[in-house]
C-alpha cells in the first residue's frame, strides 16, 4: 500500500500504471483517505472495515473536492463506521431524502393538470364515453382548427377548455379567491359552460381531498356553493320552438339549402332526435322495406339492448332519404374543371358513403356542424334564435296538435320513461308508433303546404292539393 502525505502536487503527479486498471495513493494525515487513479480520472475515496468487511465510498473528484474538505469527510465517515453505521447506507438515505424533498417541491409546484389526468384515469371504468369526453373537453389546450361551424366573431381555432386556466396552476393555488375570479370571467364569456365547469371542478377537488398525495394542497372552500350562487346566472331552460304559423316559412328557407343539409334539418324536425344521433345515421340503419330507422341513443345504457332505438320511417322522411340515396350512389362526372383546367376524376377509388348525411370534407365522413346553415335559414325566415335542439323541442310540442300520446312522442325521441306504468307495462310496437308518427308528419306538412308522397297518406288525414 503506497502511503504518503497528500499534497496538491503529489496528487497531480500521481497516475495509474499502464498495466493496471486502478491505483491508490493513501494519505498519512487521514489514514482512511486515498486518491484513486484510473485511466481517465482521479477521485478521493474512503475505505474502512465494518463488521469485518471492507467498505469503500467515493467522496468525489479531485478537481471538485478541496483536499482539506476531503480529509474532513473521511474523518466523518470513519466516525460513522466506529458507531457501526454503514456510510454507504447513510449516503443512500441522504440522497433519497434530497430526492424526496425535490420531488415534494416538484409535486407541490406541478400543474393541477397532472392530478386531473390521474382523476380521469381513475374514473374511466365508471364513466360513460360522453361523460368522459365532457371532462376532456373542459381541460383542452385549444388552438386547434375548428371542425364545426362558427358564429360571427368566433375564431377559426378552438378556445381552451373552460377549466384550462385553473388546471395549469398548482393545486395549492386554486383557492376561493382565484375560483371566483375565474368563474366571473368564464360566466361573462360562456355562462352555461362555466356552470358545468364549476360542478366538474368541485367533484375533482373533492376527489383530490380524499387522496393523501393531494389532500394537503386542496383548499376545502375553493368551490363553496355560495360562489356559484353569487356569480352564475340563474339557470333557465331554453324555450325556442317553432310556432304553428312559422312552419311554412321555415320549410321554405330550409328547402333552399344544399340537399344534404336540407334533408337533415327536415328529418330532425319530423323525427325529433338529438343532433348527433341523426348526423351519424348510416344507410345500414335505414330499412326502406319495413319503413324503420335504427337510431343510436345519446346514452347507450338507456337505449335498447345494443344502445339503439327503432323509430318509424314516415312517408315524407322516406322520400327525402331515397333522394339522398340516389344522389349518394351517383358517381362524380368523368371530368371536372379546376383553375380553368380539365381534370379527370379518379372514379376507380370512388365509393358511395356509408352515411346518410355524408360529407366529403369531414374527417368523420358525415356532416358535423349543420348549425351555420340552419342559422342562415332561420334568419331568412325571420325566426331568430331557433336552434337545432329547438327543432327537437318543436317535434314534441307540435305533436300535441294531433293529440299524440305523450308516451308515443317520448319513445320516438328516445326519452327515458318517467312513469312506472310507462316504464314497465307499455312498450308500443313499431306499427302503433308509425300510425301516430305519420299523423304528426301529415299535420306538419299540411301547415308547410307540402304534399305528402302519393299513396303514403296517414289514416284519417287528407292530402293537400
Amino acid at each position: 500500500m503506497q502511503r504518503e502525505r497528500l499534497t496538491l502536487d503529489r496528487i497531480r503527479r500521481f497516475s495509474c500504471p499502464a498495466d493496471a486498471k486502478q491505483a491508490f495513493l493513501w494519505d498519512t494525515d487521514a489514514p482512511r483517505l486515498a486518491v484513486r487513479a484510473t485511466a481517465g480520472s482521479k477521485s478521493f475515496v474512503f475505505e474502512s472495515k465494518l463488521n469485518r468487511q471492507t467498505i469503500r465510498v467515493t467522496i468525489g473528484d479531485v478537481k471538485t473536492w478541496n483536499l482539506d474538505d476531503a480529509r474532513a469527510e473521511a474523518r466523518r465517515l470513519q466516525a460513522l463506521t466506529d458507531q457501526g453505521i454503514d456510510p454507504r447506507q447513510e449516503k443512500a438515505e441522504r440522497i433519497a431524502a434530497i430526492e424526496a424533498k425535490r420531488e415534494e417541491a416538484r409535486r407541490v409546484e406541478a400543474p393541477a393538470l397532472e392530478a386531473w389526468e390521474a382523476y380521469l384515469e381513475s374514473r374511466r371504468p365508471r364513466w360513460g364515453a360522453r361523460h368522459l369526453a365532457a371532462h376532456e373537453d373542459m381541460s383542452k389546450e385549444g388552438g386547434e382548427k375548428r371542425t364545426r361551424g362558427r358564429r360571427k366573431g368566433e375564431k377559426d381555432t378552438t378556445l381552451p377548455g373552460a377549466l384550462r386556466p385553473l388546471l395549469v396552476l398548482p393545486l395549492s393555488q386554486i383557492d376561493a379567491t382565484r375560483v371566483r375570479a375565474w368563474l366571473e370571467d368564464e360566466t361573462a364569456k360562456r355562462a352555461t359552460s362555466a356552470a358545468l365547469a364549476f360542478r366538474l371542478l368541485r367533484a375533482f377537488l373533492n376527489w383530490c381531498s380524499d387522496r393523501p398525495e393531494y389532500s394537503d394542497q386542496v383548499h376545502a372552500d375553493a368551490c363553496a356553493p355560495r360562489l356559484a350562487k353569487e356569480t352564475l346566472p340563474k339557470a333557465s331552460a331554453r324555450d325556442d320552438c317553432l310556432q304553428k304559423e312559422q312552419i311554412r316559412p321555415w320549410f321554405a328557407e330550409v328547402r333552399k339549402l344544399s340537399p344534404i343539409l336540407s334533408a337533415y334539418l327536415q328529418v330532425v324536425l319530423l323525427t325529433g332526435p338529438r343532433r348527433n344521433e341523426m348526423t351519424a345515421l348510416r344507410w345500414d340503419d335505414v330499412d326502406f322495406r319495413w319503413n324503420a330507422m335504427t337510431v343510436r341513443d345519446k346514452d347507450e345504457s338507456k337505449g335498447g339492448l345494443d344502445g339503439t332505438r327503432t323509430i318509424p320511417l314516415t312517408p315524407y322522411v322516406k322520400s327525402l332519404l331515397l333522394e339522398l340515396k340516389a344522389l349518394n350512389e351517383t358517381p362524380p362526372p368523368q371530368y371536372r374543371i379546376l383553375d380553368g383546367k380539365k381534370i379527370e376524376n379518379d372514379l376507380k377509388s370512388w365509393n358511395p358513403s356509408e352515411f346518410v348525411f355524408w360529407s366529403r370534407k369531414s374527417e368523420s365522413g358525415h356532416i358535423e356542424e349543420p348549425r351555420k346553415a340552419h342559422d342562415k335559414a332561420v334568419d331568412a325566415a325571420g325566426i331568430p334564435g331557433l336552434t337545432i335542439q329547438g327543432l327537437r323541442r318543436s317535434f314534441s310540442t307540435l305533436a300535441e296538435w294531433v293529440e299524440a300520446p305523450e308516451g308515443v312522442v317520448a319513445q320516438i325521441q328516445g326519452h327515458k320513461p318517467s312513469a312506472t306504468r310507462e316504464k314497465h307495462y307499455k312498450k308500443r310496437p313499431l306499427d302503433l308508433l308509425r300510425m301516430w308518427h305519420s299523423k304528426i308528419e301529415r299535420w306538419v306538412l299540411d301547415e308547410a303546404g307540402i304534399e305528402q308522397p302519393a299513396g303514403e297518406q296517414a289514416p284519417g288525414l287528407r292530402v293537400v292539393g
